[in-house]
């Protein structure tokens, strides 16, 4: 999954209103930031291998650190801690948290059987991938719901808070159409154009410090 990721951090900003919309992308794509540094270091390994399913042409072979189940909820765990010793607020640290397991859950569903349960186990995936129709529609769904409830739930103070934040949707909805039919040369270029996503850390937090969340909106702590 690409911009489903995207989705639903913009959906916890409903939850967090006092969490930076950066903080919360980095919490939905922390295993996906991670990745590409393992994979350039040597740790974690991946093959270029076309018609492997329909929509992605990767085999996700060797990924334990980033994307297994247990050490998924591991760096949940480490994320949600850490930005509460930081923050204090229970709530940024609950939907941190949440957003680095729902990687692998929203993974699960989209990979085929790839994602290790825990390092060197069993592995698991509902292959959505091998469905352009349904696998195009669910991240449309997840990352439109999203966009929704985030658009919903504030207010652009300034035309920065207006059009960084249309410019930033539009750079990850195409970003995401053009990895559909775009396979990189080699994994070199697979890892560094992965690593552009970071990216996105300090765009969402400078959109997000020009937009006004809405009181209406605010959930009772």
């Amino acid at each position: 999954m690409y911009i489903g990721h995207f989705g639903v951090a913009l959906a916890a900003k409903r939850f967090a209103p006092h969490t930076s919309l950066g903080t919360l992308f980095f919490g939905a794509e922390f295993a996906d930031l991670l990745w590409p540094i393992l994979l350039l270091l040597g740790v974690e390994h991946v093959r270029i291998t076309p018609g492997i399913t329909r929509m992605q042409p990767f085999d996700f072979y060797d990924y334990p650190v980033s994307h297994s189940l247990l050490t998924t909820a591991f760096w949940a765990a480490v994320v949600g801690i850490v930005y509460y010793a930081r923050r204090r607020y229970w709530r940024g640290a609950l939907s941190l948290g949440a957003l680095v397991l729902s990687h692998w859950i929203l993974d699960f569903i989209m990979h085929r059987p790839d994602l290790p349960v825990w390092p060197n186990g069993p592995k698991v995936g509902l292959g959505l991938w091998n469905s352009w129709a349904m696998g195009v529609a669910l991240e449309v769904l997840t990352f439109g719901i999203g966009l929704i409830l985030y658009v919903t739930s504030t207010s652009a103070k300034d035309r920065v808070g207006q059009y960084a934040f249309w410019s930033l949707m539009i750079l990850l909805f195409f970003g995401w159409i053009s990895s559909l039919f775009g396979v990189p040369p080699n994994l070199q270029s697979l890892a560094w154009g992965a690593l552009t996503m970071w990216i996105v850390i300090p765009w969402g937090s400078w959109v997000d410090r020009h937009r006004a969340f809405l009181q209406k909106n605010k959930i009772s702590a």
